[in-house]
């Protein structure tokens, strides 16, 4: 088993990691631990204090527990009526669980699916591109994922602010019978503290932020682009003497309204060369000689 286990390693590609694809991998990974286990592992306590007009009768310390999955109706606490001694049982209001296991499971999930991919992308990647397959399979889990972080960070968004509304100090002493009451006073001690949720929510949309943008790297593997990727063909120069044969043979526009000129004046002068070389210079020399 172990023989097994070091030639995986040893073949493994952990470049891999070092690139976007399996860098925002490994980030999914880690903020998807950060999200279920801020949000799973939660527990609260408030505590309230009762004055009663009979000072034997008061409680100033009254804590009330609550916990994930936060099915809040059934926590309750033991109030004191401030009469002859009696206490009665209170129980908070709301349930919202629905929001918060949705939100934990998809956060399980979603740290399943990076492990899984992971071990792929060292282990397996040249068969993890093969015919596409591997790509097109992970850009669509990836799509589903990026949804679903989107519905369950809102919907704990949303159940965390009831949460921290049915939880109020001030709202749990007005479901106090004796609180109601002129002559007997109550009070807040201790507010729950609720960093631990504020956190997971932030977690939720950071892993929505990072799946989303996950989308465009495995996109880049399906192969789906490079097509439109490609340079354009480099354009074909006309040869140097193309330009000279259309010098040559093309009439200049120009030139055919002023050439019937220069003939003219050239004729002009060989002519009167001729005439000078036949009667004028040859004639008077031979005359002198």
């Amino acid at each position: 088993m172990m023989d097994v286990v070091n030639q995986l390693v040893a073949q493994g590609q952990f470049r891999v990691l070092k690139v976007p694809l399996g860098f925002i991998k490994v980030l999914q990974w880690f903020f998807a631990i950060f999200a279920f286990s801020t949000c799973g592992s939660y527990s609260g306590l408030l505590r309230v204090a009762v004055e009663c007009k009979n000072r034997t009768e008061s409680d100033l310390n009254i804590e009330v527990e609550f916990e994930y999955p936060f099915r809040l109706h059934q926590e309750y606490f033991d109030a004191p009526t401030c009469k002859d001694g009696v206490k009665r049982r209170v129980f908070l209001i709301g349930d919202y669980s629905s929001s918060a296991e949705f939100f934990v499971t998809i956060a399980v999930f979603a740290f399943l699916y990076s492990t899984a991919t992971l071990c792929i992308y060292i282990f397996f990647f040249e068969k993890y591109k093969e015919n596409n397959k591997g790509p097109l399979i992970d850009l669509g889990v990836t799509g589903v994922f990026a949804f679903m972080w989107l519905v369950s960070s809102a919907a704990w968004a949303k159940g965390l602010s009831d949460v921290k509304t049915a939880t109020d100090p001030d709202k749990v002493i007005t479901m106090i019978d004796a609180c109601n009451e002129e002559e007997n006073r109550c009070r807040e001690v201790h507010d729950p503290v609720m960093s631990g949720l504020n956190t997971s929510v932030a977690f939720g949309f950071i892993n929505l932020v990072l799946w989303v943008g996950n989308l465009w790297f495995v996109f880049k593997e399906t192969g789906i682009i490079a097509p439109f990727m490609r340079a354009p063909p480099p354009q074909e120069k006309a040869a140097p003497d193309a330009y000279g044969q259309q010098g040559v043979y093309e009439p200049d526009p120009y030139a055919s309204n002023q050439g019937g000129y220069q003939p003219e004046y050239s004729q002009q002068g060989y002519n009167q060369e001729a005439e000078y070389g036949q009667q004028g210079a040859p004639t008077s020399f031979s005359n002198q000689m």
